[in-house]
């Protein structure tokens, strides 16, 4: 049984001063055009942390429309690349002179780890914006050897105003990973963040202004996916749309977009990630990274490698460090240093895991550790093992977004390969082995856009990140990143008179 440290802890908590619940558009902050708001709440008790703006159709449109002029006759697109970059660089500076703030905020709205969010997430966000700062002046097209007396090159140019739909997960990271290669390619940007964790797009978006970034380039317009979001997705003004979430909400995005402008989509979407261990793994090793694969973030973070496969040589001893190995974690508030997992997002997040869990009991899997809910108040789940766990059953099939793992036994190399690629999605997936050729005949077998091996969730800057299948299309991070904001353009030109071809 997990521990639990909720309404037992010393550790005193001061809420912080909310500056910016306005949408931000043009430069400015401002009052939704309705003049509606809506609350973001604190799931660590539920209670209300700020009244936001509640932006909507009108008011994505006002934000389009500075971003549209930003960009058809403002600066950004048209200075050198170099520029941009030194102003990325400051907006990079400024999100680390005020990681703790960021941090603070995020925790607050996301009921994130204090101490991980401020060690990870704002450093990520920080490196995102450095990162493609650096490959703000690294943009090249080619020459083109042409057949005949024509000489030709191509040239890379923004794409224009770009629709940025962030999730509720890892607000400042996804911020900084999806705005950053926007920015660098010289688009101008509309952001709705997750209506759940709204507070620190608001905060960078001062930040961006405070860099210098000109008005219009950057606007924020917090609200529900169901109308700012869909205005933003289905806006003919807005060129390019770059989401993650889930994906059912990534269908509804493909669909306004065939319905109004045919702009070009990238999602990056939901998955049911496997980690396949071997005999030969060094099986404390395993047994830490499975728990990370599965509890960091509460399981709230799209690779989570929900489906363990160990392998039947070690599996009994596998089982058995994994329980105890979590006899000592402590779930609630994510602001106690001494507390491995916070708080699920919300209520509603908080009802389904629940669901999912006795889901999983009536199926005739068996729970090993964890199960219940914790705590006398807030949205706090027990990490929660499955056993005996069948690949058709519903909480091996689907997405769950919380504190769950199903723990499954395999003879095979071959048979590991088709439980891994059983899936729908194809986001992630994890190897852990001491023999090379094991794990290379595997990584190149599984159907993911991105695989481990002897490691997990391993993302940074420099690696491009995103899926297959049901888990989108499109890359996130690396330079394949400015794809998703740049277009190609071709220039052909007569070469009268040369000698050369």
């Amino acid at each position: 049984m997990a521990g639990e440290n909720n309404g037992a802890s010393t550790f005193q908590f001061k809420m912080p001063e909310i500056k910016f619940t306005k949408l931000f558009i043009n430069g400015r902050f401002v009052d939704a055009v309705s003049g509606r708001t809506f609350e973001t709440r604190d799931p660590r008790t539920g209670d209300v942390i700020a009244s936001i703006a509640e932006g909507d159709k009108e008011d994505v449109d006002l934000a389009v429309r500075a971003a549209r002029e930003a960009f058809d006759h403002g600066e950004w697109p048209r200075m050198s690349g170099s520029e941009r970059g030194r102003i990325m660089t400051r907006f990079a500076d400024l999100v680390e002179k005020h990681t703790d703030m960021l941090a603070l905020l995020d925790s607050l709205d996301a009921g994130k780890l204090a101490a991980a969010t401020k060690m990870f997430d704002i450093a990520a966000t920080a490196g995102s914006l450095r990162y493609f700062a650096g490959a703000a002046d690294k943009i090249h097209g080619e020459t083109l050897k042409m057949q005949g007396q024509f000489h030709g090159y191509t040239l890379r140019e923004p794409i224009g105003v770009a629709g940025i739909i962030i999730p509720w997960n890892m607000p400042c990271t996804m911020f900084g990973t999806k705005v950053a290669p926007a920015l660098a390619a010289g688009c101008t940007v509309v952001v709705k963040p997750a209506e759940q964790t709204p507070l620190s797009a608001l905060y960078l978006a001062d930040l961006a202004k405070q860099a210098g970034i000109p008005d219009g380039v950057m606007n924020v317009v917090p609200g529900f996916g169901s109308t700012a979001g869909a205005a933003i997705a289905s806006h003919m003004n807005v060129d390019t749309v770059s989401f993650t979430g889930s994906t059912e909400v990534g269908r509804l995005i493909m669909e306004a977009s065939a319905r109004s402008n045919l702009k070009p989509v990238f999602l990056e979407l939901g998955g049911k990630s496997p980690l396949v261990i071997f005999d030969d793994a060094d099986i404390d090793m395993a047994v830490e990274l499975a728990i990370n694969a599965n509890l960091f973030n509460k399981g709230e973070i799209c690779v989570s490698a929900t489906r363990v496969y160990v392998q039947e040589g070690i599996y009994d001893q596998f089982e058995k460090k994994l329980t105890e190995s979590l006899k000592s974690w402590v779930v609630g508030d994510p602001f106690d240093p001494r507390v491995n997992q916070g708080p699920q997002i919300d209520k509603t997040q908080y009802e389904r895991v629940l669901n999912y869990i006795e889901h999983g009991k009536r199926e005739g899997a068996t729970v090993l550790t964890g199960g219940k809910p914790c705590g006398q108040k807030g949205y706090c789940i027990e990490p929660t093992i499955f056993t005996n766990v069948m690949d058709d059953m519903t909480i091996a099939k689907e997405e769950i977004f919380g504190p769950v793992m199903c723990l499954m036994k395999f003879k095979t190399v071959e048979e590991a390969i088709e439980r891994a690629n059983d899936t729908v999605y194809g986001l992630s997936a994890g190897v852990v082995t001491k023999d090379m050729d094991v794990a290379n005949r595997v990584l190149r077998s599984v159907r993911a856009g991105m695989v481990w091996v002897n490691c997990y969730m391993v993302v940074c800057s420099d690696c491009p990140f995103g899926g297959r299948k049901m888990s989108g299309f499109g890359k996130d991070e690396g330079m394949h990143a400015l794809d998703k904001f740049l277009v190609v353009k071709s220039v052909v030109t007569p070469l009268r008179g040369s000698p050369w071809m």
